[in-house]
């Protein structure tokens, strides 16, 4: 775990004072691709919900002021897991897409935060990845250190096809490909603004990195793990089972 929280050195609102930090974790989607007949965030792993493993590294992290959990409407679930009592956690409805989701969530930010000095940031994830660490939050946290922001990432290693009626017509070139993860971190309002901007493109933007790109920054890709997968299919569930085994993910 890293000691402390680093300066940051940006040209956002009060630069010269420490930043704050705040997660947001996207959990309103439906998780239709499970087909289990309940939201995915809800299923159980070593005896927690899926959700609350995503929850825990941001309530463990240190430098982090607190977290908004962005619920569908008409959630009834979230109540009712031990975590939902947690101070630090604010819960707010979501949107008809994950760009209206995150942008509920940064507008409780800012309302969260509007007495405090310096910079806001905000640690944006995807509540289908369990097995997040707190040593990747830190490691994020201090080394995005200036507008630009930055997401964890994975260089791509698998051979890449584009297809044509399933058919494989070209081999694509992946040097320079990486798979992105989450959190992605970004300034606040630099966040707000540019999903704003990208919901008046066809078609949206719902990748906050993407928002980001559009808008003319180049976020830092900080390498992550193979272990920090995103719940999907059922055939995930044994996997993250497996990870969350693992001492570093006992907390």
């Amino acid at each position: 775990m890293t000691a402390g929280v680093s300066q940051r050195r940006g040209t956002g609102p009060d630069s010269r004072t420490p930043p704050r930090y705040w997660a947001v974790v996207a959990s309103a989607g439906g998780s239709a691709r499970m087909g289990l007949g309940k939201p995915k965030q809800y299923l159980m792993l070593r005896g927690r919900a899926l959700l609350e493993w995503s929850l825990a590294p941001f309530l463990d992290a240190e430098g982090i002021d607190g977290v908004v959990v962005v619920l569908a409407r008409g959630d009834a679930e979230f109540a009712r897991l031990p975590i939902a009592r947690h101070p630090k956690i604010i819960t707010v409805t979501g949107g008809a897409s994950r760009a209206d989701s995150v942008l509920a969530g940064l507008a409780a930010v800012t309302a969260a935060s509007q007495r405090l000095s310096g910079a806001i940031y905000t640690l944006i994830h995807d509540a289908a990845r369990p097995c997040l660490t707190v040593d990747d939050i830190e490691r994020l946290r201090d080394e995005a250190t200036d507008d630009n922001g930055g997401l964890l990432a994975l260089p791509v290693t698998d051979t890449l096809k584009r297809e044509a009626r399933d058919r494989a017509v070209a081999t694509i070139d992946r040097s320079e490909l990486w798979r992105g993860q989450t959190p992605q971190l970004f300034r606040l309002d630099l966040l707000r603004n540019a999903l704003e901007l990208s919901r008046t493109r066809s078609p949206p933007m719902d990748d906050e990195a993407a928002a980001m790109e559009a808008a003319g920054y180049k976020p830092l890709l900080l390498r992550g793990r193979e272990s920090n997968l995103k719940v999907t299919y059922p055939e995930d569930l044994p996997l993250a089972e497996f990870w969350l085994s693992r001492q570093e993910y006992a907390r």
